[in-house]
């Protein structure tokens, strides 16, 4: 099995590494697909299966890629505080901060996925001054593995401050591990996972719940 070795002298093998990169891969075509990512926005990490003991690796999507293109250079291994741990001439995605913010303080994160969307930029700014969300009676809750009758979600949404690392301290003081999301006001949604079908599964009820919820308000009117 062939190894690289890092420039932290951490050895990992490269078949993990491609293993990573496949499935950021799979989530980015999916995503581009339903036009989730426009004008380049948007990011995607997972993390990668390191030997016992050694430090976290993250898998990244690279900064100011049309993620509806595939190319050899789409992705980037950082650490946890987002530096490269390989040669490279891509720049992890501005937002890695706030990846690693989060695999940080969530132990069991395994992926996290970010996007824009007209919906849940309504909702933060329909819901920006309360800041956060509470959708109810909705049985697509149950993809956040909340059973209860009449469950109830509270989704945190902060302010978009364009200073990264003051935006990923924000996100890292609302975090709740039992809900896998966060809103940036007028700017799109983290959520995350303990797998990469978790995340998914996490985002597109997310999702479904912003478009019930604006549709719901201008029926309304």
């Amino acid at each position: 099995m062939t190894q690289l070795k890092l420039k932290n002298q951490v050895q990992i093998d490269l078949e993990n590494i491609q293993h990573s990169f496949a499935e950021l891969r799979e989530v980015k075509d999916l995503f581009a697909r339903r036009n989730w990512f426009p004008a380049t926005s948007g990011n995607l990490s997972v993390r990668v299966e390191v030997p016992d003991g050694e430090p976290p690796l993250i898998a990244v999507t690279a900064s100011g890629k049309d993620k509806s293109v595939h190319t050899a250079e789409d992705f980037l291994l950082v650490d946890l505080e987002g530096k490269p741990v390989l040669p490279t001439r891509q720049k992890p995605s501005a937002e890695t901060l706030v990846h690693t913010t989060i695999y940080q303080k969530i132990k069991q994160c395994q992926a996290i996925f970010h996007i824009h969307t007209v919906f849940n930029n309504l909702i933060s700014e329909l819901y920006g001054a309360q800041q956060e969300v509470t959708f109810t009676n909705q049985e697509i809750i149950k993809a956040f593995n909340i059973w209860d009758e009449g469950a109830a979600v509270e989704l945190p949404i902060v302010e978009n401050y364009a200073h990264i690392p003051t935006l990923a301290k924000e996100v890292g003081q609302v975090l709740d591990p039992r809900i896998p999301g966060v809103l940036i006001r007028n700017h799109g949604i983290y959520v995350w996972g303990d797998s990469v079908f978790a995340a998914k599964r996490h985002l597109e009820a997310f999702e479904f719940l912003f478009e019930y919820q604006v549709n719901l308000f201008l029926l309304k009117k």
